[in-house]
Parts: structure tokens; C-alpha cells; sequence
């Protein structure tokens, strides 16, 4: 109930969010936010754990009916991971622009998902992997009634489509698209059909 309050209020404030704020919007006194919390840094760590967590992503993406077709399938897909990542761009735009994340290591690709003792590339808890190996599932999923037609495998697809679909979030503005960008319809149309009007 207190991330839940507090997450707007951290994407519009960054770190300079006040915990009386936050027990305003939480309806409750500001001494109960360090009955839970240690200190503001453990609440907004807090917030950041919750942006992140795929939890209504991936219910948004095994809602997608498989009867319809696959450019809808994706689509649908598209749209509920622009607006994952618009959430979290929210909150930790927020937080760097207000000087909370500057300096922290972040997870390094190659480097986090690997067992270095084993040599292998077991996915470790915690690790960029782990956080993508829930929705990677779930997109694969949406090419399976397709699979005999496929070029590729759907697992090499979804992790294909989540790419771009990460590219392309960057190109969401305010209102969803900056001049110039494709339309989720239109990039799956690309995605799926490729760059020249004869390859259809």
C-alpha cells in the first residue's frame, strides 16, 4: 500500500519526495513509513523494485486471445511492453534526474547472467536474465500457433521482438509517439513482413 502511494509521487518528484507526502497519499501517519521502512532510502529502492516487476506485463500478455491473429497477438503484445517500460522510465528517469541513481553499478549484459565458477550461462537470481526470462516466455507463447509457419524458433523471435520493443520505447514521448515514429501497428507490420513493399 505505501510503494503503491508512493510510486507516482517518485516518478514526479524523484528523490526529492517527501515521506509526509507519501503518508498523505497512503492515508496513514508518517511514523508508519519507518515502522516499515528503515529510511527513505529503503522506501525508494522499494519503489524501484516494484516498477520493475513484470507482474501486470505479463498478465497483460497472457490475456492476448491466441485465436486472433498473429499481427494483433503482437500488437497487443507491443503496447502492454511500451507501457511496462514507460512506468519504469517514470521512476527511474525521476530518480536519476534528481541525482538518487548517479554512480550505482548497474547490471552489466554478459556479466550478470553467467555462473563464472561454473563457466556455464546458468541464470543467476537477480540477474537482467532472470527479469526477462518470464516475458521472453510469455511472447514466445504468442508465435506457438504459428510455429510449423516460422522461420526461427519463437523463443528466438520473442527475444527478437522484445529488442525492438525496447528500441522502440524510446521513441514515446508524453503522448505515446515523437514525430516521425512507428506506430506499434506499423512496426509489427515491419517486424513481421521486413523493410521492402515486394517481400509481402
Amino acid at each position: 500500500m505505501i510503494v503503491k502511494a508512493a510510486l507516482p509521487l517518485v516518478a514526479e518528484y524523484g528523490a526529492g519526495v517527501t515521506t509526509a507526502k507519501v503518508a498523505r497519499a497512503a492515508g496513514i501517519g508518517e511514523a508508519t513509513i519507518f515502522r516499515v521502512f528503515e529510511d527513505k532510502e529503503a522506501l525508494l529502492a522499494a519503489c524501484v523494485a516494484e516498477a520493475l516487476r513484470p507482474d501486470a506485463l505479463l498478465a497483460s500478455l497472457a490475456a492476448v486471445p491466441l485465436h486472433r491473429p498473429l499481427a494483433e497477438r503482437l500488437v497487443e503484445a507491443l503496447e502492454a511492453m511500451r507501457e511496462h517500460l514507460s512506468r519504469i522510465g517514470a521512476v527511474i528517469g525521476a530518480l536519476h534526474a534528481t541525482g538518487h541513481l548517479r554512480g550505482r553499478e548497474t547490471p552489466r549484459a554478459g556479466g550478470a547472467g553467467s555462473d563464472p565458477a561454473s563457466g556455464s550461462a546458468a541464470i543467476v537470481p537477480g540477474s537482467r536474465e532472470e527479469a526477462l526470462a518470464a516475458p521472453l516466455a510469455a511472447v514466445a507463447a504468442l508465435f506457438e500457433p504459428e510455429r510449423d509457419r516460422l522461420r526461427v524458433a519463437p523463443e528466438a523471435l520473442a527475444r527478437v521482438f522484445l529488442t525492438l520493443s525496447r528500441a522502440s520505447a524510446a521513441d514515446a514521448g508524453d503522448d505515446g509517439r515523437m514525430p516521425g515514429a512507428l506506430s506499434p501497428r506499423e512496426l509489427v507490420d515491419l517486424f513481421l513482413h521486413g523493410a521492402l513493399a515486394d517481400e509481402r
